[in-house]
């Protein structure tokens, strides 16, 4: 008669142990440290068929309030062969409460299992790119004539940066295929959310080499001279970091002196370092924030003599 759960589970217990009315046994441990005894086990389908509800009810009870009366937790060395590796790691001996799985306590995933990938950007839509190609001429143009009101650029800047374009072919483009690489004189500057900027006052190149992962920053003030850093770079994903290992200082006619800077040369550039973040490149500008968290456009152009 269907008339308990109980009737319809089956229980796992040891011959030979103190039996209780319900479960038929008693485990206890060999020692005060080891795990429970694992004897051969037998099966009970079902408490004797003389007892009533009410004797069913109160041993049920009793047995789930007690946790002594249960059957121990690991199977024999044989079955646990068969389990899954989350229920074989199952070894401690504390005593857990009623109703609370042992296979469940034992599931929580690692760290590097519940941190999921962040999904890639989606590419920008028609309008979005329509916006960049604007804002693409109002750079141009602002490289050509320095005359394109700041606040035009401002809003150009912030809408290239907006965009999460493909940065696949950026170093490339902007460093070329072949050694000493590209030049770039650099036009604007913005400061930290795009509220202020202003066109560069002095000519500033950047020369990336994208073949020979070597970089240089130089100011040249005409017959006056110029102050120049070079050193190394590295590309990952849309980051350029570098890292500079000399200065070179003229002034006037003289030839140019040169100090070492020092440092492990054998180190690869990171984002511990300097470096840029770069948002839009083709062949005639480039747009890119710095470590600081200012915003620059460069406009191509040719190499200035040293």
């Amino acid at each position: 008669m269907p008339f308990t759960v109980a009737k319809l589970q089956w229980w796992l217990c040891p011959r030979g142990a103190p039996k209780c009315p319900l479960l038929g046994h008693t485990p206890r441990p060999s020692t005060a440290t080891d795990r429970w005894r694992l004897p051969r086990y037998h099966l009970i389908a079902e408490p004797p068929r003389s007892w009533s509800k009410n004797n069913m009810a109160s041993a049920s009870l009793t047995c789930l309030l007690h946790s002594s009366t249960l059957a121990p937790a690991f199977p024999p060395p044989e079955l646990r062969r068969r389990l899954p590796p989350t229920q074989l790691d199952l070894r401690s001996t504390h005593r857990r409460a009623p109703g609370v799985s042992l296979a469940a306590s034992s599931s929580a995933a690692s760290p590097e299992v519940e941190k999921e990938p962040s999904p890639s950007p989606s590419p920008p839509n028609e309008s979005a790119l329509s916006a960049v190609a604007e804002s693409v001429k109002v750079l141009k143009a602002a490289a050509k004539t320095r005359k394109v009101p700041a606040p035009d650029v401002l809003v150009a800047l912030a809408t290239i940066k907006k965009a999460k374009l493909d940065t696949s072919a950026f170093f490339e483009t902007l460093g070329g295929t072949e050694s000493p690489g590209r030049t770039w004189m650099l036009i604007f500057t913005a400061q930290g959310k795009l509220e202020k900027g202003s066109y560069f006052p002095v000519t500033a190149v950047q020369r990336f080499d994208a073949a020979g992962q070597r970089i240089e920053n130089g100011v040249y003030l005409g017959p006056v001279g110029s102050l120049t850093f070079e050193g190394r770079l590295s590309w990952k994903k849309k980051i350029l970091a570098f890292v500079f290992e000399r200065v070179r200082v003229k002034v006037g006619p003289l030839g140019p002196l040169e100090i070492g800077l020092g440092g492990d040369a054998s180190r690869e550039p990171s984002t511990k370092d300097p470096f840029f973040l770069w948002f839009y490149v083709d062949e005639e500008i480039a747009v890119a924030q710095g470590k600081g968290g200012g915003t620059a456009f460069w406009c191509r152009c040719k190499r200035v003599p040293a």
